[in-house]
């Protein structure tokens, strides 16, 4: 299936490859750069539990709802994660998510571009009607940064999800919605295109 066929997306702050078990050790040095397991707004694997979190995305790609990706930077190192999740390919939708990377280089081009990549094949290579982004109320840096890429918010899923992180246990999450519909696409890609042209980091 076209939706969880493992596929590169290159540029020229960031390469997109499909996740293995051989990018643990990498992976594992990453998550440590600003100890990203600490955020209690979201889930990030702790470096125990980086095999685990792997082995996961894998087992969801066998199941046909995600294909995961290695983010390297431009050195081919592996700096974090991200993934097509929960797809609909009937309804061709797919949301980005489960995305994080090490704290050096967030807030850089590379993410820009990433999102670039993921979302043009979305759009060109997957024929979607939309692209979703879903994150917490409490986490505004990745608000901040999807609003940016120019979705729109449908909504907010009040006390949608039980959070588990340690220092949260209980808390109830609400869930930001954002999304990109097809139309909307060659207007997200223009402004992309000008903000990775922009001297950044």
């Amino acid at each position: 299936m076209a939706f969880t066929t493992d596929t590169t997306l290159t540029g020229r702050h960031v390469q997109l490859v499909p996740l293995r078990l051989s990018h643990h050790d990498e992976l594992v040095e990453a998550v440590c750069d600003g100890e990203l397991w600490k955020l209690w707004y979201t889930s990030i694997p702790t470096p125990q539990g980086m095999a685990t979190e792997i082995q996961r995305r894998l087992n969801l790609q066998q199941s046909g709802s995600m294909l995961p990706f290695a983010v390297l930077d431009a050195s081919g190192r592996a700096v974090g994660m991200t993934t097509f999740m929960n797809i609909d390919a009937a309804n061709r939708r797919v949301e980005i998510g489960s995305t994080w990377y090490r704290a050096s280089v967030q807030r850089t081009a590379l993410n820009t571009e990433a999102k670039r990549l993921l979302l043009a094949h979305a759009f060109e290579a997957l024929d979607c009607i939309a692209v979703e982004f879903r994150t917490h109320w409490f986490n505004h840096a990745s608000r901040r940064g999807i609003e940016r890429l120019g979705a729109k918010l449908d909504g907010v899923l009040r006390s949608h999800q039980i959070n588990r992180h340690p220092d949260a246990q209980g808390a109830l999450r609400d869930t930001c919605v954002y999304s990109i519909v097809a139309a909307e696409w060659p207007s997200v890609k223009a402004h992309l295109d000008f903000l990775l042209s922009r001297p950044r980091p």
